[in-house]
């Protein structure tokens, strides 16, 4: 049978990974798509490296828009990165009449609206498998293997790069800035951490997921991201004492009025699966409605594990590529005349539980102070702990857990709390989920 011809942008670490692997696995992702899928062509500026990972066994060119306009080409993956020429690239070969295979996450999020209403009115396929937690499987789990729930809630961590710094934080009782510098040395964390350390990258891989589990738009703006930058060795060594460990979480749910979309260092309980998720792993935790929570582990980065889910899309893509456009999965799981406009709720208005830790005289009264101000917003407290102060010392930390509250009451109480004068640097707040229903 006619093989798939596949034109691949970029060779870079995944682009390396998706040739070798398609190469080694050939004959069983043949007999798994039903016909060869070939890598008839690549483009990379740097041909000397293309020729190395090729070994000359493929065409090379320079020109990525030659290889989107090749009509010999069935597929383009785009592995490139970012979002100008990239989207540019991605369009192009959309308008051209080619189905796409991508794994990237920024793109989808901030552009995906306008990307998959193209491929609907060309009738051609975005697959986007290795644009989320890598190896994981997790886009077609909410694609298709969930399709007959409700999807209530999802938390992920879906960025590698700040559960390695976190893990190490928690085994070695280290300041942020020294383990940053650890995961640099080791290629677990860029030059610039940035997209990473900030939530950024978690946060576009999130507004994937929440599109998809609730048949929503891309709204990647609406996002709440906070990263794990200004995240202090005491608070995660606190939130241990009190049964708990800190992770960068993405949070999506299912509200009455609304959809939380919100990406923060998120205290978890111990014995919950995914709280220990060590190292730079991925894991997405999901609830629905049916099946209750179901939860995928794995590597989310690296060349392999990604060049997984690139070949996984490229036999989907193949299976259905003679398939009525009007038959095939959604690339949003619901169809594109069926997505919803529920509003995105602002942080305001989510309701979660809360770590407080504030530093304070150690004098009588200040406990029932605070208190009060609590008590006045609705605020009850769950669990405390009043560290003795050292020897010499006049201050100590007060660290209260909450019950269920709103970000709003919260953030008045913690207005007020601060304006006394026993307290004696801002509060820190983090967030709490118990992730049991």
């Amino acid at each position: 049978m006619k093989p798939i011809n596949v034109g691949l942008l970029g060779i870079g670490t995944v682009g390396g990974g998706t040739f070798n692997v398609l190469s080694r696995n050939e004959s069983e992702i043949t007999r798994r798509a039903g016909r060869p899928i070939r890598i008839s062509v690549v483009a990379d500026k740097d041909l000397a490296l293309a020729r190395q990972v090729t070994g000359g066994k493929t065409r090379l060119t320079d020109d990525a828009f030659a290889v989107v306009a090749d009509p010999e080409v069935d597929i383009i993956v785009e592995l490139i990165g970012g979002c100008g020429v990239a989207k540019e690239l991605v369009l192009r070969a959309i308008e051209n009449g080619k189905h796409v295979v991508t794994a990237n996450k920024a793109l989808l999020a901030m552009h995906g609206n306008e990307i998959f209403a193209a491929a609907q009115r060309k009738g051609v396929m975005v697959a986007f498998e290795a644009a989320v937690a890598g190896g994981i499987p997790i886009i077609k789990a909410l694609r298709e293997g969930l399709s007959a729930n409700r999807i209530q809630w999802i938390a992920g961590i879906i960025n590698g790069t700040t559960n390695f710094i976190l893990s190490e934080m928690r085994d070695k009782g280290l300041p942020f800035a020294t383990v940053l510098k650890e995961a640099q040395r080791l290629g677990y964390a860029e030059a610039d951490p940035t997209f990473d350390i900030e939530g950024i990258d978690a946060a576009h891989k999130l507004t994937i997921m929440a599109a998809i589990a609730f048949g929503i738009p891309m709204q990647f703006d609406k996002a709440h991201i906070e990263g794990i930058s200004k995240l202090e060795a005491d608070d995660i060594k606190y939130a241990e004492q009190l049964g708990y460990r800190i992770k960068l979480l993405g949070i999506t749910k299912r509200k009455h009025d609304g959809i939380e979309l919100r990406v923060h260092p998120t205290l978890i309980p111990t014995r919950r699966l995914i709280a220990n998720v060590e190292g730079a792993m991925n894991a997405v935790l999901v609830q629905g409605d049916a099946v209750g929570a179901t939860l995928y582990y794995g590597k989310g980065a690296g060349a392999e594990p990604t060049a997984s889910a690139v070949i996984a899309d490229l036999v989907d893509v193949t299976r259905l590529h003679t398939a009525d456009p009007e038959n095939r999965v959604p690339h949003l799981a619901f169809q594109p005349d069926a997505l919803a406009n529920t509003p995105i709720l602002p942080l305001s208005e989510v309701e979660t539980s809360y770590y407080l830790r504030l530093r304070v005289e150690d004098k009588p009264g200040v406990l029932a102070d605070v208190t009060r101000i609590l008590a006045d917003q609705g605020i009850s407290i769950d669990a405390m702990i009043q560290r003795e102060p050292a020897e010499g010392e006049d201050q100590t930390d007060i660290i209260m857990l909450t019950h269920l509250t709103r970000e709003k009451h919260v953030d008045a109480a913690i207005a007020r709390i601060e304006a006394l004068p026993v307290v004696k640097r801002p509060v820190i707040r983090l967030r709490l989920e118990e992730l049991d229903k």
